[in-house]
């Protein structure tokens, strides 16, 4: 009777050794609040930065002013990236208690290098050939001269150069003479001078006023 109590009692104490022993479900894990903010070395914040849980093969993304929100465990390799900076890791730590981290993460910025492209109006090299093959161009240097110094060309770029300083100390000194010429008097009334409209005439024939439609 001993001897069957004996084997009883050491039966129990294995099974309840051996359930004390099993593995933790996935379901009894820590979880961890992991919540912070990803800045640059300037102190910038990096919006829609993608933050991923590596281990679970989950994450989410930042928003706007950098912050984010992502449910980890410990020990899970987190990984943050983000286009024109390089890619960070951080590893939750395996001895924390904590349900809460607040992290604040650096990204240093990457000078992505791409190959050169060249753009052309053409969609094929055939039609680019064609097109310069038979372009127009005159073979006397003499009209492409006449072209580019015609009347109304030489106006159009007079309008976009702004005066030198030859030309403002002649339209100073002009001004000046006309102050001491009427000092003491009414100013000049050009509207009735001929020769004020002839000048202003010729102004539009050349260039020099633009009309308004």
């Amino acid at each position: 009777m001993k001897k069957l109590l004996v084997i009883l009692l050491f039966a129990l104490s294995s099974s309840s050794f051996g359930q004390n022993n099993t593995p933790q479900s996935s379901d009894s894990l820590l979880y961890v609040q992991l919540t912070g903010i990803v800045i640059t070395d300037s102190l910038y914040r990096v919006p829609f930065t993608r933050v991923g849980d590596m281990t679970t093969m989950r994450g989410t993304i930042a928003d706007y002013y950098g912050y984010f929100a992502l449910v980890v465990h410990p020990g899970d390799t987190i990984q943050f990236s983000s286009v024109g900076y390089k890619k960070k890791i951080y590893v939750v730590p395996d001895s924390t208690t904590s349900k809460a981290i607040s992290l604040v993460q650096l990204m240093t910025e990457d000078t992505i290098v791409m190959d050169p492209v060249d753009v052309y109006p053409w969609p094929s090299r055939e039609q680019f050939a064609d097109a310069f093959v038979n372009m127009d161009i005159p073979d006397d240097d003499l009209k492409r001269a006449q072209k580019r110094l015609s009347p109304q060309e030489m106006a159009f770029v007079g309008a976009l150069l702004t005066a030198d300083a030859s030309t403002s100390y002649s339209n100073y000194r002009v001004q000046q003479q006309q102050e001491f010429y009427t000092r003491g008097q009414s100013p000049v009334n050009n509207l009735l001078n001929p020769a004020a409209w002839s000048d202003f005439i010729k102004g539009i024939g050349t260039g020099r006023y633009q009309l308004s439609q």
